[in-house]
């Protein structure tokens, strides 16, 4: 099922639909994210180019990703558009669905375990864990590798964020990202060689700053010195990434030199 805290999507907002019955006119989908509301897309926003036969861009109980145009709550009309959603955007939220729906079927234990049902799940908490995460699944994450600490300042019920914690550390499986990639470094003057240690002694500090990733820095064969991270998360080894990058940049440029690195 999937739910979303509100009760209606909002304008821009991208979501998931399923079409229920495709017309010459246009197409009629439902969006199991907002309890199965009705929205359609008009056959002028089903793509960019001509529509010869409907059928060729969307059928019956296809899911997609589309973006919602207006919501009239009143009338309870949900216009929506299959062509203005770019590859990306459907990449975004197609990834947000399956997280969302790994979430709900750890919710969906824990409320049979406590005889409530999915939205009582939800209310106790999901929506607390989202309030302070914001997003379920990264929540859940967080707590994978035992330490039901992460839920401390949560507005939820410590029974439940307990047997979450305990679920999410049994059933998640964190993967891990490596970014890869070669320094190319050269210092003039007698004293490069200790200007070069200085700043991968200093790289390797910043990296040790986080306690979930790892860094290796070594060399080659001078001027050549390979950079490596892994984290369990994608954004934190990007920022590591930047901000070693950064910190060996200025020591090796203050001394005149030079600093390249390419990704492997």
């Amino acid at each position: 099922m999937v739910l979303k805290r509100a009760e209606w999507p909002s304008p821009d907002e991208y979501v998931v639909a399923v079409a229920t019955k495709v017309a010459p006119y246009g197409a009629y989908v439902t969006l199991p994210e907002y309890d199965d509301k009705e929205g359609f897309i008009h056959i002028s926003e089903v793509s960019s180019t001509w529509v010869r036969n409907i059928r060729n861009h969307i059928a019956e109980n296809q899911r997609v990703v589309v973006r919602v145009l207006k919501v009239d709550e009143v009338k309870g009309h949900i216009d929506c558009s299959l062509r203005r959603v770019s590859s990306e955007a459907k990449r975004v939220k197609n990834e947000e669905w399956k997280r969302a729906q790994r979430a709900e079927r750890l919710l969906e234990l824990v409320a049979k375990e406590n005889d409530m049902t999915l939205e009582e799940a939800y209310e106790k908490i999901g929506w607390p864990i989202q309030e302070y995460f914001g997003e379920i699944y990264k929540g859940l994450e967080a707590a994978a590798d035992g330490d039901v600490s992460v839920f401390d300042d949560v507005d939820a019920p410590k029974k439940y964020l307990k047997q979450v914690a305990e679920l999410a550390e049994d059933r998640i499986e964190i993967p891990s990202i490596e970014i890869d990639g070669e320094m190319t470094i050269t210092v003039p003057g007698a004293e490069g060689v200790s200007v070069i240690k200085e700043g991968l002694k200093k790289g390797l500090e910043v990296g040790k700053k986080q306690d979930k990733s790892s860094v290796e820095i070594y060399t080659l064969g001078s001027p050549r010195y390979k950079l490596r991270i892994v984290s369990p998360d994608y954004k934190e080894a990007e920022d590591l990434l930047d901000e070693i990058l950064d910190s060996v940049k200025k020591i090796i440029e203050k001394k005149d030199g030079t600093f390249k690195f390419t990704r492997k």
